[in-house]
């Protein structure tokens, strides 16, 4: 589960895998990686194209509460890969879920903007060529270690 702050208070992106999907009635569910009771998964909520939600895709998912129980929304394909400790690829086996099943890849503005951020909280503060000089590096690190989408 990854957790960050918005503009709209705390999210919770959970990482799962599809059960079920319908592509003609456009619904199915989600059974979060963290365990509980699936949740509901509507194609209109679907960053992806709908053929690719069938069941055992790994996805990452935002959930929202509804009259009707929980549901899932910005519902993303997660990768086949994972990058181990060493910053090197790692194949996964489609087994049991690693840690590296739990980090959700960003795009690349996304990734800009969450560094961006961060670097604005450092102490002592640092100024603003100095931010553009690690966001750069950090970028090109991401982009070479394929860490964003």
């Amino acid at each position: 589960m990854l957790v960050f702050a918005s503009g709209e208070g705390v999210v919770m992106r959970l990482t799962g895998r599809i059960v079920r999907f319908d592509t003609v009635r456009g619904y199915g569910f989600i059974t979060p990686d963290s365990g509980g009771d699936d949740v509901f998964l509507h194609a209109n909520d679907l960053e992806m194209e709908k053929s690719s939600a069938r069941p055992g895709a790994r996805v990452s998912f935002d959930v929202e509460d509804g009259e009707r129980g929980q549901f899932a929304t910005s519902v993303r394909p997660r990768g086949g890969a994972s990058v181990n400790q060493t910053g090197g690829q790692m194949e996964s086996d489609g087994g049991e879920s690693s840690p590296g099943d739990y980090v959700e890849v960003l795009s690349a503005t996304e990734f800009e903007h969450v560094v961006t951020e961060l670097l604005l909280t450092v102490t002592p503060p640092l100024n603003a060529p100095q931010i553009v000089a690690v966001r750069a590096a950090l970028m090109e690190l991401a982009g070479h270690q394929n860490w964003l989408e």
